[in-house]
């Protein structure tokens, strides 16, 4: 992902996603990489913060990505290559491995410090995924990590050296193609899936 910028999620770039996962489909494992400095910022807040119809639309689609990331019947690695905020850290907790770069970055929900409630999708990925004595502390108080950090928050499994964050999740993704028999993660991975991440309330 890179639109030159924070690499904000507007519709070009949900688009592109899917489109890239499309063109991914039938591959035993997936990598998902923002540019240098930035996995994502985020919503695209001049469409959010408007509010109305456009922003409901566009926050709907962000759900639907992230369930299909969440649910998606093969392996997928993030290679967090810099900050990951909002929804940014959100594509964290949707994902399977997650890599991150060692930098002076910034990974976390800072939705509440914002004035936006996080909606149940979020949570129920939060609570999925983040370590439980960190929830309220990554979630209610919308505190940001550094890499380091957000690995014992639960954001990341492991953090690289900056230069080689990419080739290392290229590289974890080419062991988990190798080791995990396809049909059995996907279902695996479906039944794993909270109700509410797989489409439901």
């Amino acid at each position: 992902m890179d639109d030159g910028k924070a690499n904000a999620f507007d519709d070009d770039l949900i688009d592109g996603v899917h489109a890239a996962l499309d063109q991914a489909e039938g591959a035993r494992a997936v990598v998902l990489a923002g540019r240098e400095g930035v996995l994502s910022g985020g919503f695209d807040l001049g469409v959010v913060s408007g509010g109305g119809p456009a922003a409901e639309a566009l926050v709907a689609r962000g759900g639907e990505l992230l369930r299909r990331l969440a649910t998606h019947p093969s392996p997928i690695v993030t290679a967090c290559t810099g900050h990951a905020v909002a929804l940014g850290a959100v594509l964290l907790l949707a994902t399977h491995y997650r890599v991150a770069a060692d930098a002076d970055v910034r990974i976390g929900l800072n939705e509440v410090a914002i004035g936006m409630p996080l909606p149940p999708l979020l949570i129920a990925l939060g609570e999925k995924r983040l370590n439980a004595a960190r929830r309220t502390e990554a979630m209610l108080l919308a505190r940001l990590f550094s890499p380091r950090e957000a690995v014992d928050v639960g954001f990341v499994d492991e953090v690289v050296p900056a230069a080689s964050v990419v080739a290392a999740a290229v590289d974890r993704a080419r062991d988990l193609a190798g080791r995990l028999q396809p049909d059995a993660f996907a279902a695996t991975a479906n039944l794993m899936a909270a109700e509410s991440v797989r489409g439901g309330t």
